[in-house]
């Protein structure tokens, strides 16, 4: 599982001309889902982006220091299958990503996953499958990515490139 992580002022998500989702300061995160990946990719990754210290401590001065749950800020989860798009000459290829059937489910359980481990108002997402129109106020800019440690992707490309480098 791959994460994009922004810290933002504030963010929202349109579908079809309507705001379906906005928060103000917290992190916007966009979610990429892997085809072999389990819940305990998506545990790693919400405990991950919910301890990531990447706001100020106004009282210490110290700049990394606290976490959005530690601010009372907000999160904005953003399913992008795109993150594991791979480039075959010109055109992505998505064949590493969750299939749409399994990957709605499994994304709308990290959802919840996220709101049980925060807060459940402090949570909020996109539309899975929709057309999306992602708005953000990035702050800092400060842009973070992540990846499960027990993803299948590495192993797979790995795989796909001795294969190549083989001749096979």
């Amino acid at each position: 599982m791959k994460a994009v992580v922004q810290r933002v002022a504030s963010a929202s998500v349109e579908v079809e001309g309507r705001t379906v989702s906005a928060i103000g300061p917290g992190l916007l995160v966009l979610v990429g889902v892997h085809d072999l990946d389990t819940d305990s990719d998506a545990d790693y990754i919400c405990r991950k982006v919910l301890n990531m210290r990447l706001f100020p401590n106004e009282k210490t001065g110290k700049t990394w220091d606290q976490s959005v749950m530690q601010k009372k800020y907000e999160v904005l989860l953003v399913s992008q299958f795109t993150l594991y798009g791979i480039l075959k000459g010109n055109k992505p290829d998505f064949h590493v990503a969750m299939a749409p059937e399994r990957a709605k489910s499994f994304y709308a359980s990290l959802v919840e996953r996220f709101q049980k481990s925060y807060k459940s108002d402090a949570v909020k997402d996109g539309v899975f499958g929709a057309m999306m129109k992602v708005n953000l106020v990035n702050d800092g800019p400060v842009t973070m990515q992540l990846e499960s440690p027990n993803s299948s992707r590495d192993k797979n490309d790995v795989a796909e490139a001795k294969t190549t480098s083989n001749g096979e």
